[in-house]
């Protein structure tokens, strides 16, 4: 998963990372290099408690989503993490079923875009649940708006 940072440098101090994915994962590192790399080894312990606490990996936005948080004078960049051993660790195994010329579809398109098929299954189940999410709300609401109070009496 890559994660954006931001990296910057105050006169007379290190360079700073931030990773506005992960509120409260910070860095920092004597070159620009040195950073990176500790903002990687910075995300994956910030990760590690997360897991631990029960909390899920977060998906990550592009950087433009986070462009109000970059420091005047700062650096966006791309931390590529495996996240794998994170998710894993709260991930069980199911048996599914699947009409096989769907199968064949979720493969084929799973692997034009990089993914495997559970990671593929797993977004499109996740995206899924966001979009029902608002609409079951609106349901509900029309379903209390269209029911009266009182029974017309014939």
């Amino acid at each position: 998963m890559l994660f954006p940072i931001f990296i910057f440098k105050d006169k007379d101090t290190d360079y700073g990372v931030v990773v506005p994915g992960l509120p409260g994962c910070f860095s920092a590192g004597g070159t620009a290099e040195e950073a990176m790399t500790n903002a990687k080894e910075a995300i994956e312990l910030h990760l590690e408690g997360m897991v631990e606490d029960g909390l899920d990996v977060p998906e990550q936005k592009g950087i433009d989503s986070y462009k109000k948080e970059l420091k005047a004078g700062g650096v966006a960049a791309l931390v590529e993490v495996d996240v794998t051993p994170f998710i894993a660790s709260q991930s069980e195994r199911v048996n599914v079923t699947f009409p096989k010329p769907l199968l064949t579809k979720i493969d084929k398109t799973s692997e034009e875009l990089g993914m495997t098929r559970s990671g593929f299954l797993q977004k499109a189940a996740k995206d899924l649940i966001a979009t029902a999410a608002p609409a079951k709300a609106k349901h509900s609401a029309r379903v209390r708006e269209s029911r009266s109070p009182y029974k017309k009496s014939n």
